[in-house]
This record gives structure tokens, sequence and C-alpha cells, in this order.
């Protein structure tokens, strides 16, 4: 079993991931999280010295480094799905869910996390709202190819336990 979270920064991918693995009874990664313990530098750090294009391919690495995995449930950044065809490659590999959020939960979510983001970082502004909005928009098309979307407001964690389940249960 192979469940993998995609959705904008602030969807709750990784609060959502650590919950519904421990309902599962299965791992949880998160793709940033692993990203700066293999490299031993922030992921906003890391942006700066070397910019996103080498930062997108060595996370599409890791990505299918931890696909070799079973019984996980993996977290993905939120660009990580739009790059390489990691959306079908994470499709073919297991299930994976969309957390779709409007742009004011994510906003209220970014602005008051303790994450450094670095997309944030590039956004904020006068025109921070409008600049999310299009950066969003741009991403959904990606997100959207997800097996299943849930409301990232309110999830229900038993609900998509059993949805998961039943996904996986063997057909005769």
């Amino acid at each position: 079993m192979r469940i993998f979270l995609v959705g904008y920064m602030g969807s709750g991918k990784s609060t959502l991931g650590s919950a519904l693995a421990d309902a599962l009874g299965i791992k949880w990664v998160d793709l940033d999280d692993e990203f700066e313990s293999r490299y031993k530098i922030a992921i906003s750090d890391f942006f700066a010295k070397y910019g996103e294009v080498t930062f997108r391919d060595l996370e599409h690495k890791l990505l299918t480094e931890i696909i070799e995995r079973t019984d996980i449930v993996v977290s993905t950044g939120g660009g990580a799905p739009c790059y390489f065809d990691t959306m079908k490659l994470m499709n073919q590999t297991g299930l994976t869910v969309y957390l779709s959020a409007t742009p004011e939960l994510l906003i209220s979510r970014i602005e008051n996390s303790a994450r450094k983001r670095p997309v944030y970082q590039q956004m904020k502004g006068e025109n921070f709202r409008e600049n999310l909005i299009f950066h969003l928009e741009s991403r959904v098309s990606f997100y959207s190819q997800a097996t299943f979307t849930i409301d990232a407001e309110k999830p229900n964690i038993e609900a998509l336990k059993t949805l998961i389940l039943n996904y996986y249960k063997p057909t005769f």
C-alpha cells in the first residue's frame, strides 16, 4: 500500500499524512523532511543557494527512492507533483489523494506557519493573494489527476481510511 498526499503548501499534507499513517498502522514520510535530512540543509536555504531547478531534480530522485517502499503514506511537497511526470508515476505506483483548499484557507495556514516556505518567500508582498491564486491555478491541473480529492479544511481521517482500505481491498 502506497498513498501519496498532494496539494498546495498549507493544505495540510503533513498533518493529515501523519494521522492517516497512524490510523492505517503504516509508516509516514514527509518528502520535505526527508530532503532536509538527506541533504543536511533547509529547503529555503537550498532554494537560495542552488535554485529551484536543482531542488526539483533532487526532490524527484528522492521520491523515486521512496516509491520503492511499501506500506507508506507520503506527504509530498506542494510542487513535487508538477514536475517530471511525477503525478503519473505516483498514480502508477499507489493511490493519490489531493487535499483541495480555498485560497483563503491556504493563506491563513501559510501566514501562520512556522515552516519557511521558499515559494511563499518569493510571492509575499502587496499582491500576495493574487500571486497565490495564480500559482495555485497553475498547479491544480496536476493535483486534479489524483485518484481522490478531499476537502483540506476538515478532512475526515476515518472516512479517508475507509476509502483507502476499500480501494486496496482485493477483488476476486
